[in-house]
């Protein structure tokens, strides 16, 4: 999210500028995006997601149901703010909400575009929902309006879609008596966003923050085939409870800090990947940076991905 993109954003939304040049600023930071990662030998790109706000707010704009305040903001971390949206009515789908932007991203490269949602537990999680109806009715209702949108963008050709639960883990209730009703609704939303993939479509999700020991059967339930994790900062101990229950599918364990402006080098990356093949096996690890890097500037971004790929290159020879 440069300030390029943000002013482009901002212009949109006072009709300084029209949509086409809009859509084509954005467009043209997609293009970009591509052809960084091309460049650096990435093997599974994303778009870079330009166009949206915040990964809530913005399947918020697109949903029935939903509303938004101007100046409702409230502190997140730090001096990090979040404008959550409020659900008022009956969530649904009207059209399409990613599928343009992800079209068009894949027909800019061979490789495979993984499209990127916000799963319905975390949609749920960081907005103000309705108080006339159950949360966990309101997820299936945001789940059911996920599920058309996987289908269609399965249909449209992309082949790999992230399902992030980035907020699984907050929605747990602190009164332990609550949590199995919390865990059952929230992996069967999961599930029915999801239900529309086809068999050959790869499902991943991703999580923050958390501390996985006492919800890795939770995690097993959902089913994804590949979930990507924060362990940068906390060495192997996060990953080891998914190898003492024996998990059966994918884990991309971050191999560097993104919340940090420090570049990781190579040699670190490669000790951080060896580290890992210790605990699961290759054919069970995705290499990937252990969060999204909307808060990175580009110069940072650039030397981390890069030296990420030449540590993978350096451990596969060694293989």
């Amino acid at each position: 999210q440069t300030p390029e993109v943000r002013k482009a954003r901002a212009d949109f939304k006072k009709s300084a500028i029209s949509k086409d040049a809009y859509e084509y600023e954005m467009r043209n930071y997609i293009d970009n995006c591509i052809a960084f990662q091309e460049e650096c030998g990435i093997e599974i790109l994303v778009h870079g997601e330009p166009e949206r706000n915040d990964m809530v707010e913005y399947f918020g704009e697109q949903l029935e149901g939903y509303g938004f305040s101007q100046n409702g903001w409230v502190q997140s971390y730090g001096s990090r703010c979040v404008k959550p949206p409020f659900i008022y009515g009956d969530i649904s789908r009207p059209k399409p909400m990613t599928v343009d932007w992800m079209t068009y991203s894949q027909s800019k490269t061979d490789r495979i575009m993984k499209g990127m949602l916000t799963g319905p537990v975390t949609i749920l999680n960081w907005s103000f929902v309705r108080d006339d109806m159950p949360r966990s009715e309101v997820s299936k209702q945001i789940a059911v309006a996920l599920s058309g949108e996987i289908n269609d963008l399965q249909n449209a050709g992309i082949k790999i879609i992230q399902v992030d639960e980035a907020a699984f883990k907050e929605g747990y209730p602190l009164r332990k008596e609550n949590i199995g009703t919390y865990e059952q609704w929230a992996v069967r939303d999961f599930k029915i966003a999801v239900s529309s993939a086809k068999k050959e479509t790869q499902i991943h999700t991703h999580m923050c923050y958390s501390e996985f020991n006492d919800i890795i059967r939770t995690i097993e339930d959902m089913d994804a085939d590949v979930i990507s994790i924060e362990t940068a900062r906390s060495g192997n101990e996060l990953l080891k409870i998914f190898k003492e229950v024996g998990y059966k599918q994918e884990v991309g364990p971050g191999v560097y800090d993104i919340h940090s402006p420090r570049i990781p080098s190579v040699e670190e990356i490669v000790k951080q990947i060896e580290l890992l093949l210790e605990v699961l096996p290759k054919e069970q690890l995705w290499i990937n940076p252990d969060c999204g890097l909307k808060t990175r500037k580009w110069e940072e971004v650039k030397p981390s991905l890069e030296n990420m790929v030449k540590a993978v290159e350096l451990v596969r020879k060694g293989l």
